[in-house]
């Protein structure tokens, strides 16, 4: 008796924490949906077209661009024979997609619409990450042993290159300042970047943590959030004087991190198999309010504020096909 009394606290204490750890989930992010993908190996970044609400995922290790309707949460179109796909922007104001592939370090647009090629500029190698200034309407591709080249999204002409020490990973424009913050984790830095002299003025070195490649901006309050991933640490950077104000442990296996204006919250997605939700609690103090378990290997996100909603690209893990996982954000 005294026995089955024992078992029956155990269990009930064990559900008890079980039903509160989903409700503490559930006050943060909730899971919407899931959005199957025939794709196989890694995924690598996405990007979202709000007028249609589409989400584009470079799917690296199926050589495809997965372009999936929020609306009907089906994928409605795959461009294939693509080469280690790896960044990807759409253009609104030319209604066309932008892929980096990695392995030719050719950039590919795309008409959105008809998915045709439309032009194509080569890079010397390892196109990466892609950002896209639509006031300015230029592009920007991280690529080779160190470089970010520069393009007019209407003429399809690359304009200028950033000459950098190491390959870019995450970068962030402040348009205000027009600076752009790169993280260069085989040099142990963060590059600062001057986009009117497209030179390097200034290096923000640290020799751990290291292999910093998740990067985030808050330009209302001038802060650079960067993830490292040995150790697995959140670091909050002054981006005016580059002072560190601000550090956490976070998700392993880091590759996307974001900063939600509108609440203050940072979301970190990891490979190991976990997203982390910060909030700022008084200036400057970040705490930990969430850790979701996701699954190994889905590392690559994207915070789309405007719909209120966080997208986690899930590779095929453990007989689990590949998914879109689609979080709704409460407050």
């Amino acid at each position: 008796m005294e026995l089955r009394l024992i078992l029956f606290s155990i269990l009930s204490i064990a559900v008890f924490c079980n039903c509160k750890a989903q409700e503490s989930s559930g006050n943060y992010l909730k899971l919407e949906k899931s959005i199957q993908l025939q794709v196989k190996g890694r995924i690598d970044h996405l990007d979202v077209n709000l007028k249609d609400q589409v989400i584009y995922v470079a799917a690296l290790g199926n050589n495809s661009l997965e372009v999936v309707s929020l609306l009907s949460g089906k994928v409605i179109y795959s461009i294939k024979g693509l080469d280690e796909p790896q960044g990807v922007a759409y253009i609104p104001q030319t209604k066309e997609i932008i892929v980096a592939n990695g392995g030719s370090g050719d950039c590919y647009f795309y008409n959105s619409r008809s998915f045709e090629k439309t032009a194509t500029i080569h890079l010397d190698s390892d196109a990466d990450d892609v950002r896209y200034d639509s006031a300015s309407k230029r592009i920007y591709v991280g690529y080779g042993n160190g470089g970010i080249a520069v393009i007019d999204a209407e003429t399809h002409r690359q304009l200028t290159e950033i000459k950098l020490p190491a390959h870019p990973e995450s970068f962030q424009i402040y348009k205000q300042l027009s600076l752009l913050f790169v993280n260069l984790p085989d040099a142990r830095m963060i590059g600062v970047v001057d986009l009117k002299k497209s030179t390097l003025v200034n290096k923000w070195e640290r020799q751990s943590p290291s292999a910093n490649f998740p990067m985030a901006l808050d330009s209302i309050h001038h802060r650079v959030f960067v993830g490292y991933r040995r150790p697995a640490t959140l670091i909050v950077y002054d981006a005016v004087t580059g002072k560190e104000i601000n550090n956490q442990p976070m998700a392993g296996d880091a590759d996307d991190l974001y900063f939600d204006q509108k609440t203050s919250t940072v979301f970190v997605s990891g490979g190991d198999g976990s997203i982390f939700l910060f909030r700022e609690n008084g200036k400057n103090i970040f705490k930990q309010i969430l850790r979701l378990p996701t699954r190994s290997g889905a590392r690559t996100s994207l915070l789309v504020p405007q719909l209120n909603l966080f997208a986690l690209a899930a590779r095929a893990d453990s007989g689990n096909p590949a998914a879109l996982l689609i979080f709704k954000i409460s407050q």
